[in-house]
């Protein structure tokens, strides 16, 4: 009994309590230099901070003096937000060959976007879309708004777009005009939204050699810093080369595939009516120290490449100087997970903030590492396994005793 009991205390000092951050354990530092402290700042994550930080950048801490400060660590990606209600189509027909209806907007107080369901024949067209508004059905007196541009390119293989964008509006009724190309019947409905959209804000990552053509393929090899992440290529075409659409993927320097998306140009001029859209941009994931980027031409020309970036999101930290003129970045701990702090949970982006400039990365002077801080049990295996030993020794004595106690009898 007394061996099972001193093992039942082994197992429990195995148990060991989440880190704690402390200066001694960075191993790296640096000088952060706040220009206005009167109000909330922020810096910009360098390649040097994800070179020497855990891959979350959890290990990042602030202090001033031997006092950590609070701060926010937040990602610049687009943020699209968008409310879209249906619209109910009125008075769809035919005017002079032209398609005609309302719609009743009167389920959204503010709107800047209309979205078409056309029928799935309803291909291989341009046509115009004229928007005007009104606060009552019928109204001679009515506001126009920003016309828009409808398009199906499916024979070309280019896309389509069956989206009318307008100004922020409130009518209650929009008056909506096509030119010749769609039927009244091929307008199966209509929604209106509000979309709210932020940019989103981007750092180079790498460079990238120059294009190589490999039968049908273009291939572009990039050399990034393995631990920094690639969010986004972005492409610069030849302003000459129009009307194209590319199939591209992405691979690592394993040859595994991360991830593949779409570039495009469309310049096209039907009747009058002008198509001028482009998408040279693709999202990326993963990290790696080099990746090789595959564009796939099929029958058509290689695209001449101006310029092929790799690119990162910008990650800012945002913290409250509270008057402090400098302050230090320690980084470097991999067993240090990420903070919990009442700054972060209710943020309040402030009216531009200030943003403050880290000095150069240096080794912490303070440096010793952590304490061997693995389970007892971990660190002594030793001594565990002759308890072990020895209790089963107890055990079998005890057991021989029995035995021949009983034959003794």
């Amino acid at each position: 009994m007394k061996s099972i009991c001193l093992l039942v205390w082994f197992v429990g000092l195995s148990v060991s309590n989440p880190p704690e951050a402390a200066i001694p354990y960075f191993s790296n530092v640096r000088d952060l230099h706040i220009a206005q402290p009167d109000r909330q700042n922020y810096f910009i994550v360098d390649e040097e901070l994800w070179n020497h930080s855990r891959p979350d950048l959890g290990d990042l801490r602030l202090y001033e003096g031997q006092s950590p400060v609070q701060y926010l660590l937040s990602e610049q990606r687009a943020g699209i937000s968008s409310e879209e209600v249906e619209a109910k189509s009125l008075n769809l027909g035919s005017v002079a060959g032209h398609t005609e209806f309302d719609l009743n907007a009167e389920k959204l107080a503010s709107y800047d976007r209309i979205r078409l369901r056309l029928d799935a024949d309803a291909k291989d067209f341009v046509a115009t879309a004229s928007v005007a508004g009104t606060n009552a059905l019928g109204e001679k007196s009515s506001t126009a708004l920003t016309p828009s541009t409808l398009y199906d390119f499916t024979s070309e293989q280019l896309g389509s777009n069956f989206i009318l964008k307008l100004p922020p509006s409130s009518f209650r009724y929009l008056h909506v005009k096509l030119s010749p190309g769609i039927l009244p019947r091929q307008v199966k409905g209509a929604a209106i939204s509000n979309l709210r959209e932020q940019q989103a804000s981007w750092t180079r990552v790498g460079s990238c050699a120059a294009p190589q053509q490999e039968q049908r393929r273009t291939q572009i090899v990039c050399d990034v810093p393995a631990k920094v992440p690639v969010d986004r290529i972005a492409f610069k075409v030849a302003p000459g080369q129009v009307n194209f659409r590319r199939t591209v993927r992405i691979q690592n320097a394993q040859g595994t595939e991360e991830s593949s998306g779409e570039i495009s140009r469309v310049r096209i001029n039907r009747a009058g009516t002008v198509v001028n859209t482009e998408e040279l941009a693709i999202r990326a994931t993963g990290r790696s120290n080099q990746i090789t980027i595959s564009v796939d031409n099929g029958d058509n020309p290689p695209l001449a490449f101006l310029e092929v970036q790799p690119l990162s999101v910008e990650r800012r930290i945002y913290f409250d100087p509270q008057g402090k003129t400098s302050l230090a970045v320690y980084y470097g701990d991999e067993k240090l997970a990420g903070p919990v702090y009442d700054y972060a949970r209710f943020f309040h982006l402030e009216n531009s903030p200030a943003e403050a400039q880290l000095g150069a990365g240096a080794h912490n002077s303070q440096y010793t590492g952590r304490p061997d801080d693995r389970p007892w049990s971990d660190r002594h295996m030793g001594v565990l396994w002759a308890a072990m030993i020895l209790a089963v020794m107890a055990l079998a004595i005890l057991a021989l005793r029995g035995l021949r106690s009983e034959a003794g009898n």
